[in-house]
């Protein structure tokens, strides 16, 4: 526990005995044993806040990290993606010579290209 051996506590306890004599001892013993009682209850009530706080801010840094990533991949995903729908719009008549109508789905994945009629011309 502190280092104490079991020879050295049964010194203490034998001077404790004749420095306090029998009466008192087992009083001061229960007082020792509450006051450490309470002493192990308060560190041990440190170390949880200690720990819970270095735990949280650990999170919080981890979450601004995983923030800062996605969204730092989320806009260069967007760059691309804008400049392929540009590039894929036809400038060219289709081949029954009607001008293709673009349509461009929301997300910017894939293009379909139709004729006035209605079909498909790719």
């Amino acid at each position: 526990m502190f280092g104490i051996g079991s020879t050295e506590l049964l010194v203490i306890l034998v001077v404790a005995l004749i420095v306090l004599g029998p009466k008192s001892l087992p009083q001061m013993a229960r007082t020792l044993g509450k006051a450490l009682g309470e002493f192990r209850r308060v560190s041990t009530d440190f170390q949880r806040t200690l720990n819970a706080e270095v735990d949280l801010e650990d999170h919080q840094r981890r979450k601004k990290e995983a923030e800062k990533e996605f969204f730092s991949e989320e806009a260069k995903a967007e760059k691309p993606a804008a400049k392929s729908s540009a590039e894929a719009a036809p400038k060219s008549d289709t081949a029954d010579g009607a001008k293709p109508d673009v349509v461009i789905d929301a997300q910017a994945t894939r293009t379909e290209t139709k004729t006035a009629a209605g079909k498909d011309a790719a």
